[in-house]
């Protein structure tokens, strides 16, 4: 994982050649380094591994909620389809591999997770008429991760979902609505919906590998401006568009926020999965859902605010009514 490379990904990072692409080309020989919307190529970063070396995951299984073995507190991305059952991702597992390609009846989709940014995206994987497979690149832009797709070796911005190298530069994903919240209440939500089952390999899932991330005064590899407003860096937000709500606003008597044409409710309570080395254990934090104002899910993402004001320089602080 990321942490363990720490003093080695510092050493990398700094090193001059990371200015010049065709450092990256011994692992990306089929990248179109051309093209790019980066400004200057030491905007990329090495987060301690190679390409690969956080292992994305493929159609994986699923198993019925009442025989997942998930302590209740410990947080899921949920992802609800019309049509089809409930599905639950645990972030036990989505810390470890960051990336699962999945699919269901005949929509493709990729469930990530960034822990250096807390941010949890599900993306529709159909772009121009093909069907993308990601990967996770080992690098990282604003301590966030920078995504790959195994078909034209195009780099993502996981944050934003945007193509920045290489022949799909610019393009977009699509969002489908999603958000995180404990197992249980996932569980008592949805008791025929789905859990991702444990995948196939030797990681001690459950346990979170940032120890103590949220409460750091810095992010990891992160070298740009802090938030304003005297917002934390590693304060969690919630993220519309290009508006942004500190969770700070929510309290035992403030559940709800409308505002802007959203409703923000605060569910329920969940672990973080950035505390402790036991996520079961860790502090808990509000669980959001973001409507619109015919009371349908909209896409959102739960981010830390160094993120938000790194890649929506421009956008929005929701800081009160």
């Amino acid at each position: 994982m990321r942490v363990i490379f720490y003093v080695l990904g510092i050493i990398l990072s700094a090193s001059t050649s990371f200015a010049d692409p065709r450092f990256w080309q011994y692992e990306f020989p089929e990248t179109d380094f051309q093209k790019t919307s980066l400004e200057s190529w030491l905007e990329i970063r090495s987060g301690g591994v190679g390409k690969d070396g956080i292992p994305a995951l493929d159609h994986v299984d699923m198993i019925a909620v009442a025989d997942a073995n998930i302590p209740a507190t410990e947080p899921v991305i949920t992802l609800e389809l019309v049509g089809q059952a409930p599905r639950a991702y645990p972030l036990r597992y989505m810390t470890w591999h960051e990336i699962v390609n999945d699919f269901v009846g005949d929509v493709p989709f990729t469930v990530t997770f960034c822990p250096l940014c807390n941010s949890a995206i599900v993306f529709d994987r159909r772009v121009q008429g093909q069907v993308l497979d990601f990967g996770v690149t080992g690098q990282l832009r604003n301590s966030d991760m920078v995504m790959y797709d195994r078909q034209t070796f195009t780099w993502w911005q996981q944050a934003v979902g945007q193509g920045i190298v290489g022949e799909l530069m610019g393009f977009e994903l699509t969002v489908f609505p999603s958000w995180m919240e404990s197992f249980g209440d996932f569980q008592a939500r949805n008791p025929t919906g789905v859990v991702m089952a444990e995948p196939k390999y030797s990681r001690p899932y459950g346990n979170n590998p940032y120890r103590g991330y949220d409460s750091n005064a810095r992010p990891f590899l992160f070298n740009g401006e802090f938030p304003p407003h005297g917002i934390e860096p590693l304060a969690r937000v919630v993220r519309v568009g290009n508006r942004a709500w500190p969770l700070s606003r929510f309290s035992d008597g403030i559940r709800e926020i409308n505002q802007a044409g959203v409703t923000l409710t605060w569910e329920g309570n969940q672990a973080s999965a950035l505390d402790q080395t036991s996520i079961a254990i860790s502090r808990k934090i509000a669980a959001i859902r973001t409507r619109d104002d015919a009371g349908n899910d909209i896409a959102h993402d739960v981010l830390f605010a160094f993120a938000f004001h790194a890649f929506w320089p421009d956008g929005v602080w929701m800081l009160e009514k």
